[in-house]
């Protein structure tokens, strides 16, 4: 495979392509409402910080995309509110037509077909670099742990540190951005919330969200906490920072 990334702007055509691409994504993970505040503008106001990757064997069909996005810090601890913060601070940079002085990875998705034949650490290597050509001097990233929705109820700070015999990380993502030359920082302890009610919740996962108490959801980090006399559910994700510093 030869693979071809580039900007969603240099080939604007693909547009049509990004949200049809077939994914692993669960159901429920669609419903932050924060990221209507980046994706409905990926492919005008955003596309030159949207990679897209082809197959020159078939081109025009989507094998990889991934997001990111600038915003400004001046210097500020990056949020407890991981994913959610850092789109928001994204719409209030642009919105106040201030400068970025910062950029963050959002995600990387891979075609479903296509996961485990080593294209995500390509698609971080590219968005490395296409950051740094950017003039920015560090990529930062709300990791999402690959391994971590097997342990819903361990803390993500005893999961984000734990390493193996080598000293690299135990969770399999992780460790392709440390091998890559990323850092953790720390944990972005609410770095989503998804929040509906159980009938919602439902239709999202097919569970019966019918009692009050936390619920195991597969592809869940944590449990949702289901409150059924008040008629709502909550979701927090717990994220990773990782510090990508480029030059």
């Amino acid at each position: 495979m030869a693979l071809q990334i580039t900007t969603l702007a240099e080939r604007p055509e693909l547009a049509s392509e990004l949200w049809d691409m077939d994914h692993t994504w669960p159901e429920f993970m669609f419903q932050d409402p924060i990221a209507d505040l980046f994706y409905p503008f990926a492919d005008s106001t955003y596309a030159e910080y949207v990679l897209v990757a082809d197959d020159d064997a078939d081109p025009g069909r989507l094998v990889a995309r991934s997001c990111m996005i600038p915003y400004r810090a001046e210097g500020a601890e990056l949020p407890d509110d991981g994913w959610d913060g850092v789109i928001r601070w994204g719409l209030l940079t642009r919105e106040r037509g201030e400068r970025p002085d910062s950029i963050s990875a959002l995600e990387i998705s891979v075609r479903r077909d296509l996961q485990g034949k080593g294209l995500s650490p390509l698609m971080l290597a590219a968005m490395r670099a296409h950051a740094a050509r950017l003039g920015f001097s560090e990529l930062v990233a709300p990791v999402r742990p690959n391994g971590k929705h097997l342990e819903p109820h361990t803390p993500m700070i005893e999961y984000a540190y734990r390493t193996r015999d080598d000293g690299l990380p135990h969770d399999a993502w992780l460790r392709v951005h440390v091998r890559a030359g990323g850092k953790i920082i720390k944990v972005a302890p609410r770095s989503m919330v998804i929040a509906g009610t159980p009938a919602e919740w439902r239709g999202w996962t097919g569970l019966p969200f019918d009692r009050t108490g936390v619920v195991e959801v597969p592809g869940a980090l944590s449990p949702v906490h289901c409150h059924a006399e008040h008629d709502h559910a909550v979701y927090v994700e717990p994220n990773v920072w990782v510090s990508h510093p480029l030059g």
